[in-house]
């Protein structure tokens, strides 16, 4: 037996592990990692099952090539050569990329989701992010510049948290990494700080909370406008960073008062009204919002006033308030002024955002003839079928492509339909550092995870599947050597850090600094070039990151050196110096979002009536990817119809209920709870498993809620799927 150490991957909150591996590489054991100094020792359900997950006996062990309707177990290499015979003859604009959540949570993912998605050479990009968070994006893009600019929660050190839309006691953060959240809100009321949590249920957030308030699902936009309107009319607002639109943004609030908008919401004006004055009061307050109020019609907007909100009572990046992490691999600036719509769809003409097409249009583009229809696609830990909306739609239109590949652990609802699979190594097998969660952390902080076990003789690594990927769509072929495009890639990286005015490495020589790279892999080295350019690296800015007091710059091996982690200190002011919008200030009203106020200001008249469906989050599940490990499945973890007891009465409904929508219809056992609010009703996200190979699943099947949203209904400015507030009927089963 012997330890080791490592960041968890499973959720967002990047909680550190003490791995017990026996001598043939099993995990055995799992505990927290009381040294490290972010989760301390934190560990939920999920991180302490991960060595199930690691060992689950229906992962795939080896590629499988689909002929004939029949699986066959091949070599590494004929899996290869089966991509470049089938993906080859199809000419670029004609293929697709899907990139599910899992990505965020690996380093491969990461690295080599643009370089894949470049040698496809197609527009047609898809991920999670549309199905999840780029309302998020699209809005700090549009007032800071940049999608990546994400304020977060300083939960540290705040006094007043008004949460809407966000359930950490089951998810464990979400743009918000911040390992044990519930303890932190804990220590938030034991400071005699004040928690407010809006949301259609009582969930075990609310539960913990000051205050729960009942919103009608996708409304949370109105209720947000009405604060800003309060804040304005009575002259509560108290800006303190640079900014640009505040009089636009007060003129578009103008209609929007206390009792318009608790018509809409169901706040009572009051409580509305009362809720802006205690936040300009607060000493220190943010507002914080996540996927319940994200992935609704108004989504976009939600996520501007949020942001808009914090600015007003003068908490955006002051200690307290919604500040900015700065991560130790931060990537370079943005040089251009952050815009959607570059493109569009070529059915519907919905917009690009981040360079991606919302995955709402996937299905159509895929049935649809002419020029530009897809033929063939790339998906990448991702399962559509159950994440995407009107799943039952993209599961057949999958059957229809020429060719599609999937790189996967499992044989899935997704995946069934690959010509070939390409099973990633196992957890334990990858090395780890979080490039994309780091950057939304409320305490900067860095850690790398070495690989735990060897990878077996002629298993490639994650990395090398996706550099072969990229290399075969490139045209290079599947013999083509995979450390050629690492090269590529560092050779661009260092070229334009040295050529960049103003770059602490601005006129090196690159060999030079490619010499001076550690990394017994591609992705080591290319993290360690991230770190010695980041604002602690040796070649960067070397801010202090309270290492060994020495002063040297950060690199890959400071990480592992301290394999627990290091903890770089509390978040720091960083704007204006941060915003790259074209008026280097907050932008307070973009065109693009005051375009959209309008529709929002029409729903002001919309009568409230009928039943609207939510999704809801578990602790022991992430979407569908955690349904077949033995103990995260079962107890709470239940795929039931939560409904108020009320509305069973008053429908005569017994102990199943048909639902119906717009998209399709599903017979669900139903959970009568009275933390759900009259006239909605909460079904969990990632189930449908009916027909999988994975046993455990298979077994525990559930419905899938996305048979049931409309994948017609998007919201406008992000694309991002509609998941809650979709109308739905009830009846008895």
């Amino acid at each position: 037996m012997r330890t080791a150490h490592r960041t968890c991957p499973l959720c967002e909150a990047v909680c550190g592990l003490t791995l017990t591996i026996d001598d043939g590489g099993r995990v055995t054991g799992v505990r927290g990692d009381d040294a490290d100094p972010f989760s301390k020792g934190f560990i939920c359900p999920k991180g302490a099952s991960l060595g199930r997950l690691d060992d689950d006996p229906d992962r795939l062990s080896g590629p499988l090539v689909r002929r004939d309707g029949e699986w066959h177990e091949v070599s590494w290499a004929e899996a290869f050569e089966a991509v470049e015979r089938g993906l080859a003859p199809i000419p670029g604009p004609a293929r697709a990329l899907y990139l599910g959540n899992p990505n965020a949570h690996t380093m491969a993912g990461l690295l080599y989701g643009t370089p894949l998605a470049r040698s496809l050479g197609t527009r047609q990009i898809y991920s999670a992010s549309t199905a999840d968070q780029m309302p998020k994006h699209v809005s700090a893009g549009l007032m800071f510049g940049h999608p990546l600019t994400i304020p977060v929660p300083d939960l540290d050190r705040t006094g007043y948290l008004l949460m809407l839309g966000a359930n950490p006691l089951e998810s464990n953060g979400s743009l918000c990494t911040a390992p044990d959240f519930p303890g932190r809100l804990k220590r938030l009321r034991a400071r005699g700080g004040r928690l407010v949590v809006v949301d259609p249920r009582r969930t075990r957030t609310a539960a913990l909370a000051d205050e729960h308030v009942f919103i009608r699902p996708g409304t949370d936009a109105h209720l947000l406008m009405g604060i800003v309107h309060t804040l304005f009319a009575e002259n509560l607002t108290d800006v303190r960073v640079p900014v640009s639109g505040l009089a636009e943004l007060e003129a578009a609030a103008r209609d929007f008062t206390a009792q318009a908008c608790a018509r809409v919401c169901g706040v009572p004006a009051e409580l509305v009204t009362r809720l802006a004055r205690e936040l300009a009061a607060a000493p220190t307050a943010a507002v914080y919002s996540r996927m319940g109020a994200s992935t609704v019609e108004f989504g976009t907007l939600t996520q501007w006033l949020v942001d808009a909100v914090n600015v007003l009572t003068g908490n955006l990046d002051r200690p307290g308030g919604a500040m900015f992490p700065r991560p130790a691999a931060e990537g370079p600036p943005r040089r251009k002024p952050y815009a959607t719509g570059r493109w569009h769809s070529r059915v519907r003409g919905l917009p690009e955002a981040n360079g991606e097409l919302p995955v709402a249009t996937l299905a159509e583009e895929i049935e649809t003839p002419g020029e530009g229809r897809i033929r063939a696609l790339v998906t990448v830990a991702g399962n559509p079928v159950l994440s995407a909306p009107n799943g039952t739609r993209l599961d057949a239109a999958l059957a229809g492509l020429d060719f599609m590949v999937s790189v996967d652990p499992y044989l899935n609802e997704t995946t069934r339909h690959a010509h070939v699979i390409l099973p990633p190594p196992r957890v334990v097998q990858s090395a780890h550092y979080d490039f994309a969660l780091l950057g939304l952390a409320v305490r900067d902080y860095a850690r790398f995870s070495p690989p735990v076990v060897p990878l077996d003789d002629g298993r490639p690594a994650e990395a090398e599947i996706f550099a072969r990927l990229a290399m075969i769509a490139s045209g290079q072929g599947a013999g083509a050597d995979p450390a050629l495009l690492d090269e590529l890639i560092l050779d661009q990286m260092l070229r334009a850090a040295v050529a960049a005015p103003g770059s602490p490495v601005e006129g090196r020589d690159p060999a030079e600094l490619r010499a001076m790279l550690t990394g017994a892999t591609g992705p080591e080295l290319r993290l360690d070039a991230m770190l010695r350019l980041g604002p602690y690296g040796d070649w960067g800015g070397r801010l202090p990151w309270g290492g060994n007091g020495s002063g040297e710059g950060m690199s890959l091996a400071t990480l592992l050196d301290n394999p627990h982690g290091v903890d770089i200190g509390p978040l720091k002011p960083r704007l204006p110096a941060l915003l790259a919008t074209a008026s280097k200030t907050v932008e307070l009203a973009p065109g693009p979002i005051l375009a959209d106020v309008p529709r929002l200001r029409e729903a002001l008249g919309r009568e409230a009536g009928g039943f609207v469906l939510i999704g809801r989050r578990h602790l022991r599940s992430n979407n569908s990817w955690m349904h077949n490990v033995a103990p995260l499945v079962g107890g709470t973890n239940r795929c039931t119809l939560q409904i108020n007891p009320g509305d069973v009465a008053r429908l005569g409904l017994g102990e199943h209920a048909v639902v119906r929508s717009a998209a399709g219809e599903l017979t669900v056992r139903l959970e009568p709870t009275d933390t759900i609010m009259p006239g909605v009703v909460s079904l969990p996200h990632g189930w449908g498993h009916a027909g999988t190979a994975q046993l455990v699943a298979a077994k525990n099947a559930g419905v899938s809620a996305n048979a049931l949203t409309d994948e017609s209904v998007v919201d406008p400015l992000s694309g991002n799927a509609v998941f809650n507030g979709v109308p739905v009927t009830l009846s008895p089963a």
